[in-house]
């Protein structure tokens, strides 16, 4: 089970450090396919983003939740 982060008094969901991370590794990996083409052949570059987006952040939680 999760552990809330405690800060200064305040308790914080472990999300809020699994969300940047997942925002980091998905902003790295369209980096990579910039640099290497594959973007421009991506039909709908905005969906295909926010699954990127997901698909990390659910490895992210599911690698360093427990």
């Amino acid at each position: 089970m999760f552990e809330e982060l405690a800060l200064g008094g305040l308790l914080f969901s472990p999300l809020v450090l699994f969300a940047p991370l997942a925002f980091i590794l998905s902003w790295i990996t369209r980096v990579i396919l910039y640099k290497t083409g594959v973007y421009a052949k991506i039909w709908r570059a905005a969906w295909f983003e926010v699954g990127l987006y997901v698909c990390y952040l659910a490895l992210v939680v599911y690698l360093l939740g427990s």
